[in-house]
């Protein structure tokens, strides 16, 4: 077999190696956020996750769109940006709001706890209060 004989081979496998390629491209900068996204949201902590990655991502994204009205480069790196984009604004939406219920716990435990002075429960209308 000639090279021209497997040509019809291939171009849809060159094709096919193409389009997984942009793929790979424009999806591969999310997956690491998988396991973070859904770690936050699994123990309902944020403390880990720096939300300066996020601004800086974010900045960094928009700029290189806005590049691209000027100068135009590859779809599949456009793409790639609004795909980050997306997901940047995805982990802070959760980062902030994991972070505004842990601090309104906060608030609760320590409006509970203030109910209790060092020395004893403190006063209420139905009991005295203690001495020290």
């Amino acid at each position: 077999m000639d090279a021209e004989g497997l040509g019809w081979l291939l171009v849809p496998l060159q094709q096919l190696v193409s389009w997984g390629a942009a793929g790979a491209m424009v999806f591969g900068g999310v997956v690491p956020y998988i396991p973070q996204y859904r770690d936050i949201r699994r123990t309902q902590n944020a403390e880990g996750f720096s939300t300066y990655v996020c601004l800086v991502l974010l900045v960094a994204n928009i700029l290189r769109i806005l590049f691209w009205f000027g100068r135009r480069f590859e779809a599949p790196l456009l793409w790639q940006s609004v795909v980050m984009i997306l997901t940047m604004l995805l982990m802070l939406k959760l980062c902030t709001e994991v972070r505004v219920a842990n601090e309104l716990n906060l608030k609760r435990r320590v409006f509970a706890a203030s109910r209790w002075s060092s020395c004893g429960r403190v006063a209420t209308p139905s009991r005295r209060p203690t001495s020290c």
